[in-house]
């Protein structure tokens, strides 16, 4: 395991955490919960698997997608879990576009800390 991606990625949990329960507003919850999320996917993968950016990130990507797709078929409704906390705050409640597009700039933005910011930080 690698340990810095695991605290990041452990960082990145608690701030979703704390989104989740504690902020109440029109974009950090709903926009930037979702972007993050990404992250928080991307760099958990990274800390426990050696495979290249491009699986990791798109894994993260495609995981994300399908949560919202769970959402747009109301798959807890569906399957009667709705009484299920966790669940519904795993999985969420409502699709939404914005969520699609809040994962995709996530996605994006590991792409540029990956292979612009990265290789510039790196001793010559």
């Amino acid at each position: 395991m690698k340990i810095n991606y695991f605290v990041l990625a452990m960082f990145l949990l608690a701030t979703e955490v704390y989104i989740a329960l504690c902020v109440r507003d029109g974009f950090i919850r709903p926009v930037f919960g979702d972007f993050l999320a990404v992250l928080f996917l991307y760099y958990l993968l990274k800390a426990i698997s050696n495979k290249s950016i491009w699986v990791l990130s798109v894994s993260s990507l495609l995981v994300a997608f399908t949560l919202e797709t769970l959402q747009y078929f109301e798959f807890l409704q569906v399957m009667g879990l709705t009484k299920y906390r966790y669940l519904k705050l795993l999985i969420g409640s409502a699709f939404d576009w914005g969520d699609v597009v809040a994962y995709t700039l996530g996605f994006v933005f590991i792409l540029i800390i990956e292979f612009v910011v990265s290789p510039l930080t790196k001793p010559a």
